[in-house]
C-alpha cells in the first residue's frame, strides 16, 4: 500500500518570496487568460439591444467605449494577446517575456479604464490595476539576475558599426523621408497592375504624397 505523503506544515523561510512570486505569476496569468478568452466568447464588451435604440448624447462614455470595443478586430486582438501573456507568464522558461509583454498591456487597460468609467470604477480599477503592475515589476525584479545580458545589452553604448561623414548625418531627415515614401510605392504599384487606366492619377498621388512628407 502506496502511503499518503503528507502535507508540509509550512515553507521554509528560504522560500516564502519564491513562493509569492508562483503565486503573483499565477495571479497575472489567470486573470488575464480569464479576461482573454471571455473576449473571444463575446462575454465582455458590447451594449445591450436597448441601449442600441438610446441618443449617443445619452449615453455615458463607458458604454459607447463598450460598444466599439466590442468590433473585431479588436476584441479578438485583445482577447489573444491576454491568452498568449497569461500563459508566458505562468510558464516558467517564458515568464520574463510574460512579465514584460503586461506592461503595456495593462498599462493601456488602466488609461482606458481611467478615461472611460465613472468615478467609483475609476478608483476601484486604479488600485487593482495598479496592484497588479507592481507585482508584475516584483516579478521582474525576482528574475533579475536572468535579465543581466538584456540590461547590458539596453543600457551600453550602442554605436552605428561604420562612421559617416557631417553630411551623410544632415541628410538624415531627407533620406528618411525618402525611405518613409518608398513604402507606398508598392501600394501605388498594385494598384496601377490592377487598374492600368488610373496611371496619371497614380503619379499624381504619388507626386502629392512626396511633397507634403517634404513640407
Amino acid at each position: 500500500m502506496n502511503r499518503a505523503v503528507p502535507f508540509p506544515n509550512k515553507i521554509p523561510k528560504e522560500k516564502y518570496w519564491d513562493y509569492f512570486i508562483l503565486v503573483a505569476r499565477f495571479l497575472l496569468g489567470w486573470t488575464f487568460l480569464g479576461y482573454g478568452y471571455t473576449k473571444l466568447v463575446d462575454g465582455q464588451f458590447g451594449v445591450s439591444e436597448e441601449e442600441l435604440l438610446t441618443p449617443l448624447q445619452d449615453l455615458s462614455l463607458f458604454r459607447v467605449a463598450w460598444y466599439l470595443f466590442d468590433h473585431q478586430p479588436f476584441k479578438a486582438v485583445v482577447g489573444v494577446l491576454q491568452i498568449i501573456c497569461g500563459s508566458l507568464l505562468i510558464i516558467n522558461r517564458t515568464v520574463i517575456i510574460g512579465a514584460f509583454m503586461f506592461i503595456p498591456l495593462i498599462s493601456t487597460i488602466l488609461l482606458i479604464d481611467l478615461t472611460v468609467m465613472h468615478y467609483e470604477f475609476k478608483v476601484a480599477f486604479a488600485w487593482r490595476l495598479s496592484f497588479y503592475l507592481l507585482l508584475d515589476f516584483l516579478i521582474l525584479y525576482h528574475y533579475r539576475a536572468r535579465m543581466q545580458v538584456v540590461w547590458n545589452a539596453v543600457w551600453d553604448e550602442v554605436n552605428t558599426k561604420l562612421s559617416y561623414t557631417l553630411w551623410a548625418y544632415l541628410l538624415l531627415p531627407v533620406m528618411a523621408v525618402v525611405l518613409d515614401v518608398a513604402g507606398i510605392a508598392p501600394k501605388i504599384l498594385f494598384n496601377v497592375i490592377m487598374d492600368p487606366s488610373g496611371v496619371v492619377k497614380a503619379i499624381k498621388d504619388f507626386s502629392t504624397i512626396v511633397i507634403e512628407k517634404l513640407l
